[in-house]
């Protein structure tokens, strides 16, 4: 029971995470820089952040619940001799590259944020949505015994 909630938890926070920045990166974006205006994206962010974080929160709560369930002790995960560590690692991966592109947005990026510096910021958020994609496509792979 326990394992069924937690890939239901993971796959809404899936839902709300990469659902958000596709919406960001193909409605908000294209219009942002078309007018070259930050403040669609501010608009955006100002609602969808917190809601945003607390569904990527719910994801590593619940995919780090999954991997101990999948590898109790962690003992065997280590290997990667299966497509399930695997992928597993590669959600890791991507993960670490999702916080890297968030923590150098919110912290160099949106606080200097005019039409002059909105390219830099396109290119992250295109970088964070195809990274939530491939988390999607990767959490698809597990439950289906890989892709290959």
């Amino acid at each position: 029971m326990l394992f069924k909630i937690l890939v239901i938890l993971h796959t809404l926070g899936a839902t709300v995470w990469t659902g958000g920045h596709l919406v960001l990166a193909a409605t908000v974006l294209p219009q942002a820089l078309k007018h070259r205006d930050p403040d669609r994206i501010h608009q955006f962010e100002s609602h969808f952040e917190n809601f945003g974080l607390a569904a990527l929160l719910l994801q590593v709560i619940t995919g780090l619940g999954l991997t101990w369930i999948y590898f109790p002790g962690l003992e065997t995960f280590w290997a990667f001799d299966s497509f399930l560590s695997t992928y597993i690692g590669i959600k890791l991966l991507l993960l670490l590259g999702t916080l890297a592109l968030a923590i150098h947005a919110r912290f160099f990026i949106i606080p200097n944020l005019t039409s002059e510096t909105l390219n830099s910021l396109a290119f992250h958020i295109v970088g964070v949505t195809t990274l939530a994609v491939l988390f999607v496509i990767m959490g698809a792979g597990i439950r289906l015994g890989g892709l290959t």
